[in-house]
């Protein structure tokens, strides 16, 4: 079965009703992904703390992650609330339309360019990229930059992971009516 239709039915099925009957945002499919996720924050904890002091990453530049990532991740609730906290953190309205439409802007600081695009790449990856480009956040960023980064990248993917899972049962239990746009 594919997405609870069977390939006989998918198959005989209008491409218009198929497409309508699919939930296309990532979400945790199975348990082992979402345990990974929660035991890789879980053994981060102090880095956690640290990712989150305005020393280590301002809050502007942290948003500026979470909005990249949220926006290959398409979830509602992380839209929703990183766009005020991107707004309180001071980042201009015109930014934020540029995030929220998945273009990353061209009039950002130039030292957060880099990682922004790498969180882009790194979430349109699912979590994996290559070992190359995570070398280069490195040099550019020193060890403590990095860790702080995956971090943040990290507890942005699993609260966009769960808020679309969220949405997927409320598609599964309304037939595909609910949960399955930003609108819902």
């Amino acid at each position: 079965m594919i997405d609870g239709i069977n390939k006989e039915t998918q198959q005989n099925t209008p491409i218009s009703t198929r497409q309508i009957n699919k939930f296309r945002r990532r979400y945790y499919s199975n348990w082992r992904a979402f345990w990974k996720d929660l035991l890789y924050l879980l053994s981060h904890r102090n880095q956690i703390k640290g990712a989150l002091k305005e020393d280590s990453i301002s809050p502007a530049f942290r948003e500026r992650l979470m909005m990249a990532v949220t926006e290959v991740n398409d979830c509602r609730y992380c839209r929703t609330f990183h766009t005020q906290q991107a707004y309180q953190a001071g980042l201009s309205e015109q930014e934020i339309k540029t995030y929220l439409s998945g273009i990353i802007p061209e009039d950002m600081p130039p030292e957060e360019k880099l990682a922004v695009c790498y969180a882009k790449y790194w979430a349109e990856n699912d979590a994996q990229p290559d070992l190359e480009s995570q070398n280069q956040i490195r040099e550019a960023y020193g060890e403590e930059g990095f860790d702080a980064i995956q971090i943040i990248l990290r507890m942005i993917r699993m609260g966009n992971l769960l808020g679309n899972t969220g949405d997927y049962f409320l598609f599964r239990l309304s037939f595909g009516r609910m949960g399955g746009k930003r609108s819902d």
